[in-house]
């Protein structure tokens, strides 16, 4: 399949233009970056749960609807990110084929039984075009996920299920202080020694509220096998059990710097988590979670309270190593294009340093019952001075959808009737609810299934007070008449067309797919159930689209409706009261405690104390040593490829229009961009340029309303999007400027992707200009007009 970039001059202004300058270049950079951050809104809409994170901006949901609903810009909504993790994007386009594998590619049986490890299951997933070998260690009964493929983008990842039994963050805690030196690579931050000699392209770890996951990825074997054994070493022998200050300086600890002041907490964690509980969306999420789910694990906080972190003793930390970091609680996936054997060789190295332990059993994941009743929580937030409070409260509609295993076709199902709901602009309870004018923006993230189990949860925030029950009426009333009315086909269709798209195109961006289906996996193989099941959605897709056909979409949604939501009694309604008193009476109250502490203390303790704050300070200012420097691998010139990859590239000439043209493998996807030259835009107007860019697929077409347009584009393609982009150009101050049309369809589409981009095109005034998109592997040629100037 051939992807393709147009590249369309706009006329000269009839008017003059002044000649750019430095604030009109900065301007349009500002506009960029603005519109990138603008491009997640959709995303952003579903996120509310609270998340931790320092470099890694895309993270895709584990289980499969919300892969469904977001695949390249979904974000576990309650892991904290470990943002020493150093995680680094390199993406790489290569031309791919269907894979095909012989037997040693798999793997000998004979092998594994020699490294000590038996073959539970094997299949070939079609869905990804890969061979899954399940194994397990026979000493420790750890279980090994090895996916067989031609993906030189390798991924690895180990997973311990971690459940908390209070919010003291140890797993939090523990995520960062294992990456902090180990026994094999003695250094206080090994994985910034890696960054300087690694072609990684993903280098990081992250805990969600019951399992810590620490995943690697690289297209170069040899540094991929390195970051393998790195990883393996600090999770199974880390520095931070023998060694107090890593506790100290990643969870927490008192500091004094003279007697005579005030002691403070510090430490990385409590510090994070600080900024974390100080922003209201996070509250609520933290708030829903635990109201949700008051009586198993994550009715407490993995991520750790601040008010409760200090509580935690460094022998309390060691305990939940010991007990959890264990390969017979572990869960290890290898995917890509290495040797399955030496897989299992390297693992076996580690593995056998074991014995078997009850880990798997004690970290089980207890089911939280269904409530009798609805339960109410009322919560305040911290809020800044001034503007008008009354209108700043929130709320938030919770229900846990089942206290038992959901089935994949249900899992399913309850996706496309997440999208139906929230999935677009167009998408009937979003737009009552942002159309009402009872609140300012959508709280809540739909059908949320990263956990043991399903919650649907929807709100609104900026709402204000009289209008609260108001918001619970409008949404319940909303529920019941889609339940009575049901969708329209045209949205049924949409959201088929838009889910199906998502899942055979498998397009996770710049985030390895590797990792992405990982998270899939896990979802379910973390709860000891078929990880293979989350990966192949074809059969239940299938099922699905042939129920709705022969029973019609209201026989489908309307009982899942009614069922999991309208008569559900396990419904959490959260209110949050926005209290611009709340942030310093939580700091008076620290204050207090730090004043008792230092009040207990004897000179000697404060001599004392004084000295352990500068000797951890310095030993955090102190370099690592030249030996232990030289225990991180790294590459050599030897091991990187002298030559690089070639993306085929065709350039074109067609009526004054040029045109780029890829043939690459893509699945029989259509990728297209319409490049539109924005220089000559007055300066004047530069700050209109998103707002312009969003309103073109927000504001419907001289022939189609904006819900018809919505709908349009999701049961004919696989989305369409209008955004500004500046480049700096070698030799110029002034950067190139340009607005994009992108645009993708499966191969049979691709006429009306380009009747819908036209479409689009149209609402702008001025000259018509011709432009023509050719696609070599269809050997078609359309042509249309479209109106492109902005002045």
């Amino acid at each position: 399949m051939t992807t393709f970039t147009l590249s369309i001059t706009t006329p000269p202004p009839l008017h003059q233009q002044p000649p750019p300058t430095m604030n009109r270049n900065v301007l349009l950079r500002t506009i960029s970056a603005c519109t990138s951050r603008a491009s997640l809104r959709t995303f952003n809409r579903s996120i509310h749960r609270q998340r931790h994170h320092r470099l890694i901006p895309n993270v895709h949901r584990s289980p499969l609807s919300h892969h469904l609903r977001q695949l390249s810009t979904a974000l576990p909504s309650r892991v904290n990110f470990n943002t020493r993790g150093l995680s680094v994007i390199n993406p790489r386009a290569i031309a791919t084929s269907s894979p095909q594998f012989s037997q040693d590619a798999v793997g000998s049986n004979d092998v594994a039984e020699k490294l000590g490890f038996e073959k539970v299951s094997e299949q070939f997933i079609e869905e990804c075009k890969s061979t899954a070998v399940l194994y397990k260690h026979k000493k420790t009964g750890c279980e090994v996920m090895s996916v067989l493929n031609d993906d030189e983008n390798k991924v690895f990842g180990v997973v311990f299920r971690t459940p908390p039994k209070d919010s003291t963050g140890i797993p939090h805690i523990l995520e960062h202080s294992v990456l902090c030196g180990s026994r094999k690579y003695p250094l206080k931050e090994p994985f910034v020694e890696l960054l300087k000699g690694s072609l990684h392209t993903f280098l990081n770890a992250f805990t969600y509220p019951d399992r810590t996951c620490y995943p690697v990825a690289s297209t170069n074997t040899k540094d991929f096998y390195n970051l393998v054994d790195v990883y393996l070493d600090a999770v199974f022998f880390p520095k931070c059990v023998e060694d107090i200050q890593t506790f100290q300086q990643e969870g927490w600890h008192y500091e004094l710097n003279d007697p005579s002041e005030d002691i403070t907490y510090k430490g990385v964690v409590f510090n994070e988590m600080k900024g974390v509980y100080s922003q209201p969306d996070n509250i609520l999420g933290r708030t829903s979670q635990q109201a949700v789910f008051p009586d198993n694990a994550y009715g407490v906080d993995s991520g750790g309270d601040p008010q409760v972190i200090p509580k935690l003793t460094f022998e309390e930390f060691k305990d939940f190593h010991r007990k959890y970091y264990h390969p017979s609680n572990a869960r290890i996936w290898f995917y890509g294009d290495d040797d399955s054997n030496e897989r299992l060789r390297i693992l076996s190295e580690y593995l056998d340093m074991f014995e078997a332990s009850p880990a798997r059993h004690e970290s089980k994941i207890e089911t939280q019952k269904l409530f009798s009743k609805p339960v109410r929580v009322v919560e305040k937030y911290p809020a800044a001075e001034g503007g008008d409070l009354k209108k700043n409260h929130m709320v938030c509609l919770n229900w846990l959808l089942s206290d038992k295993p959901l089935d994949l076709e249900t899992e399913l199902a309850l996706g496309f009737l997440d999208h139906l709901l929230l999935g677009t602009p167009a998408s009937p309870l979003r737009k009552i609810l942002l159309e009402s004018g009872l609140g300012d923006a959508i709280v809540g993230g739909g059908i949320e299934d990263e956990l043991l189990q399903p919650q649907f949860s929807i709100g609104l925030k900026g709402v204000s007070e009289e209008n609260i029950q108001k918001v619970e009426a409008l949404i319940m009333s909303t529920l019941e008449n889609l339940a009575n009315e049901g969708f329209n086909m045209e949205a049924v269709e949409a959201s088929m067309n838009t889910i199906e798209f998502s899942l055979r195109e498998n397009n996770t961006g710049s985030f390895p797919r590797g990792l992405a289906l990982m998270l899939r996996a896990v979802g379910k193989w973390i709860y000891d159930m078929d990880p293979f099941e989350p990966l192949k959605y074809q059969e239940p897709l299938a099922a699905l689209k042939a129920r709705i056909e022969k029973e019609g979409s209201k026989a489908v949604f309307a009982p899942l409706i009614e069922k999991y939501i309208l008569n559900n009694s396990h419904l959490v309604t959260i209110e949050m009261q926005p209290d611009p008193e709340k942030a310093s009476q939580d700091e008076a109250v620290e204050k207090e405690i730090l004043e008792k502490v230092k009040g207990s203390m004897t000179e000697e303790d404060l001599a004392e104390l004084t000295r352990m704050t500068h000797e951890l300070k310095l030993k955090q200012e102190t370099p690592d040593p030249p030996e232990a420097l030289k225990a991180v691998p790294s590459l050599s010139l030897q091991d990187i490829p002298k030559k690089p990859i070639q993306i085929p590239i065709e350039v074109g000439d067609i009526n004054g229009v040029k045109v780029l043209q890829h043939d690459l493998f893509t699945n029989d996807v259509l990728y297209t961009e319409v490049v539109f030259d924005m220089s000559s835009l007055k300066q004047e107007l530069l700050p209109l340029v998103p707002l312009f860019c969003q309103s073109l697929l927000e504001m419907g077409t001289k022939d189609l309303d904006f819900v018809q347009l919505n709908q349009l584009i999701g049961r004919k393609t696989g989305g369409i999007s209008v955004f500004p982009l500046t480049s700096s150009k070698r030799g110029s101050e002034a950067p190139i400027t340009h607005i994009i049309a992108r645009g993708k369809a499966m191969s049979a589409r691709t006429e009306d992707l380009f009747n819908l981009v036209c479409a689009l095109c149209y609402c702008w005034d001025g000259n018509k200009i011709l432009f023509l998109a050719k696609i070599k592997t269809l050997g078609l040629i359309l042509v249309s007009q479209c109106d492109i100037s902005m002045v």
